[in-house]
């Protein structure tokens, strides 16, 4: 017989004191109903892959989701576990970043107001200045981020950093985020001593350190397609695929680089990447912001998936990927942060936006996605995108339990009338009361729950500054200050 449990009410994030946690203080917060080994969960709200349920619940064991279905049925099939009634809560996937730059998180704010392909003048130089120290630290800080914005997987594009790949990994594996983790390939420039054979070398040995990782799942990078030689780009696409893994390549992002292909190539970077045999299931673009009709079928033939960064073109980008678009054409795409900002709501929400103000307006599409659209990329849909779609980004039976506890009790949420939309448009970080990666708890009200996240911030902070100081960084802007202060001493 089922033993009755009291409803668990989770205290309004806002009515607790948070400025200076520590890990045994929040372990003594966290409700003893929660620390089980198995779990038996009944929220309020189920986030589906068909949408938003009631009364429904899950069963979390060894990692995965072991059951899900009617709260009933599950009470009756496991009566040995105490339900834990989540009132005013929704469950609901992990988030997927689908592009991410995992070592350039100490520069932030440094690309605020610059224009484009700032990567040459300051993640370059930002990524060359780390050692294996501080690339764990910078990785790390930026895994915490993304955390408490609701991401459970993040997707690195490669650093350019001078170090063994495997401090990232380890960084994600410490802070408890799913990381596919890329290793670049890039070899056009290569010197004699390393060349193509010595990079493909080293991208077969990639694919095989994490073969069988929990949490850290390889791939390959090449920074922009004339980055490597024709071979390589081949040879990649083939290794990936052989895999299971994926490649990423940031493609057809800026003006500047569409050029660049047809001066030196005769064809746009995705005709290029198609020309070589690059495209495929196994390769994620990164952007795709400047697509002509015949690029979004040539995507839409091989099956080629991108990665929509819907933030990172109204901070920096020439143009607003067609994601409507793809969606309505098959294209696979999951959402990507590219670094700007790690808050998953407000990248749904940038996501709709974006969508809505370059293509939805200029049609009078006033559903543009109907916000569901957004969600399912940024979860299911994405962990797709990114070669995870069997692992990750949906509350079924059988999949990895990479997933939130989201509280919708406050007043931006309540009455409530169609989740879908409240959750793109008006959820926050705020709300987000539970992480859990793999079936474990990894944060707690915004903090892990097993490792001192306000330590390793404080410590980056002086990290971070140092590096970023001696770094040969090249900003056309001066900062928001500086640029106000100026902006006075001009004539009207």
């Amino acid at each position: 017989m089922t033993r009755a449990c009291p409803h668990l009410r989770l205290p309004p994030y806002e009515m607790r004191d948070m400025t200076n946690p520590t890990p045994n203080r929040l372990r003594a917060e966290l409700p003893a109903e929660l620390r089980a080994a198995t779990l038996l969960l009944v929220p309020e709200v189920v986030l589906s892959p068909d949408g938003p349920v009631r009364d429904h619940a899950v069963v979390v064991a060894d990692g995965t989701f072991l059951a899900v279905g009617p709260a009933r049925q599950l009470e009756r099939e496991y009566p040995h576990l105490s339900p834990v009634r989540l009132d005013g809560v929704v469950l609901m996937p992990g988030f997927v970043d689908a592009h991410h730059h995992l070592t350039q998180s100490f520069g932030s704010s440094l690309a605020f107001g610059e224009p484009s392909e700032i990567f040459r003048r300051v993640w370059v130089p930002l990524e060359s200045a780390l050692d294996e120290e501080s690339a764990y630290l910078a990785a790390k800080l930026a895994s915490l981020e993304a955390l408490r914005g609701g991401f459970t997987t993040v997707v690195d594009a490669g650093t350019r950093a001078p170090i063994d790949v495997d401090a990232i990994a380890s960084a994600t594996r410490d802070a408890g985020i799913r990381c596919v983790l890329g290793l670049v390939c890039n070899d056009a420039d290569a010197g004699p001593a390393t060349g193509p054979q010595g990079v493909l070398a080293n991208a077969e040995k990639h694919l095989a350190r994490y073969e069988g990782d929990e949490l850290v799942h390889p791939s390959l990078a090449v920074s922009i397609p004339e980055a490597a030689t024709e071979r390589t780009l081949r040879a990649t696409a083939r290794l990936a695929a052989e895999a299971g893994a994926i490649v990423q390549i940031h493609v057809n992002e800026h003006l500047a680089a569409v050029e660049r292909s047809l001066l030196r190539h005769g064809l746009r970077p995705l005709e290029y990447l198609y020309r070589t045999g690059a495209l495929g299931p196994q390769l994620l673009g990164a952007h795709a912001t400047l697509l002509t009709p015949a690029e979004l079928t040539l995507l839409h033939d091989t099956g080629t998936a991108i990665s929509y960064n819907p933030v990172a073109s109204a901070w920096k980008g020439n143009a607003v990927a067609p994601a409507t678009t793809m969606a309505e054409m098959g294209i696979r795409f999951g959402l990507g942060t590219d670094g700007t900002r790690g808050d998953a709501f407000r990248l749904v929400d940038a996501a709709e936006f974006a969508q809505r103000l370059t293509y939805g307006l200029a049609t009078g599409d006033s559903s543009c996605g109907a916000g569901w659209t957004w969600l399912e990329h940024a979860t299911g849909a994405g962990a797709d995108a990114v070669g995870l779609g069997a692992r990750t980004g949906s509350i079924t039976a059988g999949a990895c339990a990479d997933f939130l506890l989201v509280d919708v009790t406050g007043p931006e949420m309540r009455p409530s009338w169609d989740l879908t939309w409240e959750l793109v448009r008006l959820a926050n970080r705020d709300q987000i009361t539970a992480v859990f990666v793999g079936g474990r708890m990894r944060l707690w009200r915004g903090w892990p729950t097993d490792w001192d996240g306000p330590a390793l911030v404080e410590q980056a902070a002086r990290t971070g500054r140092d590096i970023a100081m001696r770094a040969p960084i090249t900003r056309v802007h001066p900062t928001s200050a500086e640029h106000r202060a100026r902006q006075g001493s001009w004539p009207r």
